[in-house]
């Protein structure tokens, strides 16, 4: 036996006890004749007290940090005691001790403020594990597991494995593949999501299916995404969404209860599509503050129509405003004092690359009622007025204005109300507010290919409203500028997306389920018959077999376990994650592989 308790555990009530610990040495204080060591494992910290008869041998083995160290001693009452530390009122004084295993010094320190930049820390990922930030966060990580699980398990879902090694259908993000040495010159690939196989076990008739499961995209890399990433994939039969969004409300709520101690009472707020990028610019809004934005005039279509605003800024002359296909506004709260300075840096901020505007227009609302602009020459104080009414801005407020391309315009007014919302400290970590959003277009126009593409994917189902649409209509587009007003452009997706904070955490859809629409939509979507038949010939046969009325959700792990856990990041929330280039720096993968191998594959690398 190495220990008989762990280093977190024992407490006041444990004084008088013989105890056996091990452990990592975390740090080592020698003061005289007697030396303090904090023993440190997963549980926690325990102070060690080596009194003058263990010096000599603590002389002779000399006791570094991150040695690996087992002791016997009493349960004592610490005269000095911590109160950060749950051990903080009791020491172990030590009446014999072994080194089980020694440590090189280590390349950073074992210690929340640590002295390791991230290229290190992933390199001896090993080691940073250790460190108690990143271990809350693996164990943060398997709460929510686990309370998925039980929630799901509860509720008659079974835990069904799928397939790693399965068939490309490249329609989104490129697959990864793996070739078969068996089968010379082809190639499986890594699954994006289980979405067909979970389709087909409701075919089967298992209709509450789900899976913490590993998914595989080769895109490029940023903080909230991995190459190989984890979703809570589930699946029911019978069901339409109002039940997938009560029963999967009930999931989150329940993970918020058993991993945070939050009694989520409120029913999810649920925001169309179109008002979510009306009000607030991109798809996944962070409700958790207002500042929407005002649409002083617009191209975009709200309601299925083509909204245009602009009586408020036509005509006085002003060619940024009237030569821009939208101008969109935000009123800024208790801003109205910001110095010239800071409204530069807020303009510098915009022209940057990865937000892309020319400049930026400012109204003051002082709260004398007055108002302030840097289009003062073109606009009256009483024009002025109306466009602060309009944006529902307050004395004391700061209007900023944007004006551009519709798409490029309202995703840089999202990002410009995000940052100041960081700013002012209206995204606060340790708030959660989640929403619904519903009725997306099932359809992108693609420009560069003159066809619709799926905006969720291609088995998602319309409203039942929009499938007579969808059958009765041809998808080509016969004049590319006129795309708005084919039938197409109108339908909605009986699809949905759980937001948390501003970002997506889950989503899905009710499925197709017959293969007349599911043949029509792969027409829809440019495929031929043939090349439909060879992609997904399994899944259109199976709809010949009794496929009942069947819907979705994945939860992205990841990305849920990092929020619940106050970061925007997901790669400390992930044992052993890549870095930004997609590199295992502790393996050093991706590596090269020998000749032999390459022959048993039948594969010759050509380097362009």
């Amino acid at each position: 036996m190495y220990r008989t308790h762990t280093c977190g555990e024992l407490r006041s009530t444990n004084i008088g006890i013989e105890v056996m610990l091990a452990g990592w040495v975390q740090t080592v204080r020698k003061f005289g004749s007697i030396t303090f060591i904090d023993l440190r494992d997963r549980y926690g910290i325990t102070q060690l007290l080596f009194g003058e008869e263990l010096n000599d041998q603590l002389n002779e083995n000399a006791l570094g940090r991150e040695f690996v160290l087992q002791v016997n001693g009493t349960v004592s009452e610490r005269s000095s005691k911590n109160a950060n530390l749950p051990t903080g009122d009791i020491e172990i004084k030590v009446s014999s001790f072994s080194v089980l295993n020694r440590s090189v010094t280590p390349p950073f320190t074992i210690q929340d403020d640590t002295d390791g930049g991230d290229d290190l820390r992933m390199k001896f990922r090993y080691l940073d594990l250790r460190r108690h930030e990143v271990k809350k966060n693996i164990e943060l990580r398997y709460a929510v597991n686990r309370a998925a699980r039980n929630y799901l398990h509860e509720n008659n879902f079974m835990d069904i494995e799928t397939p790693f090694l399965i068939k490309s259908t490249p329609e989104g993000a490129r697959d990864f593949v793996v070739p078969s040495r068996m089968n010379a010159g082809q190639f499986y690939a890594l699954p994006q999501s289980p979405q067909t196989f979970k389709q087909l076990l409701m075919v089967s008739g298992y209709d509450r299916y789900y899976q913490i499961v590993k998914c595989f995209r080769d895109e490029d890399l940023r903080a909230d995404r991995q190459p190989e990433f984890t979703q809570i994939d589930c699946e029911m039969s019978f069901v339409e969404q109002e039940d997938i969004l009560n029963m999967f409300e009930g999931l989150i709520k329940y993970i918020f209860k058993q991993v945070k101690g939050i009694d989520y009472s409120e029913t999810l707020e649920r925001m169309t599509w179109e008002d979510a990028m009306w009000n607030y610019g991109n798809d996944k809004p962070d409700i958790r503050f207002e500042m929407k934005i005002a649409n002083l005039k617009s191209a975009f279509k709200k309601d299925g129509e083509i909204i245009a605003t602009g009586e408020l800024i036509h005509g006085a002359g002003f060619g940024v405003f009237d030569n821009a296909e939208t101008v969109v506004a935000i009123a800024v709260p208790g801003c109205s004092e910001y110095t010239r300075k800071q409204i530069d840096e807020l303009t510098e901020w915009v022209k940057r690359p990865q937000i892309g505007m020319q400049g930026m227009v400012n109204i003051r609302c002082n709260a004398d009622e007055t108002f302030k602009s840097s289009i003062d020459k073109f606009y009256s104080a009483e024009k002025l007025k109306s466009i602060a009414s309009f944006a529902k801005a307050r004395a004391g407020d700061l209007i900023l204005i944007l004006a551009g391309t519709e798409e490029r315009t309202r995703k840089a007014i999202s990002e410009l109300r995000l940052e100041l919302g960081q700013r002012l400290g209206f995204r606060k970590n340790n708030e959660f507010k989640l929403l619904w959003v519903l009725d997306f277009p099932l359809f992108e126009y693609s420009e560069e290919d003159n066809r619709w593409v799926a905006r969720h994917h291609p088995f998602t189902a319309p409203k039942p409203s929009d499938i007579g649409t969808m059958i009765n209509n041809n998808p080509v587009i016969e004049n590319p500028a006129d795309y708005l007003k084919h039938p197409y452009a109108n339908i909605k997706a009986n699809a949905y997306d759980m937001v948390l904070n501003g970002n997506e955490v889950g989503g899905g859809s009710i499925r197709i389920f017959q293969r007349e629409l599911q043949e029509k939509m792969f027409t829809a979507l440019g495929m031929s018959k043939d090349e439909a038949l060879h992609k997904f010939g399994f899944l259109l046969g199976a709809f010949e077999y009794g496929a009942p009325p069947h819907g979705g959700i994945a939860f992205g792990f990841d990305r849920l376990c990092a929020i619940i856990g106050g970061s925007e990041g997901i790669r400390d929330f992930i044992a052993f994650p890549k870095n930004n280039a997609g590199r295992d720096m502790m393996l050093d993968a991706p590596s090269t592989i020998d000749e032999k191998q390459l022959k048993e594959l039948s594969i010759q690398l050509t380097v362009q």
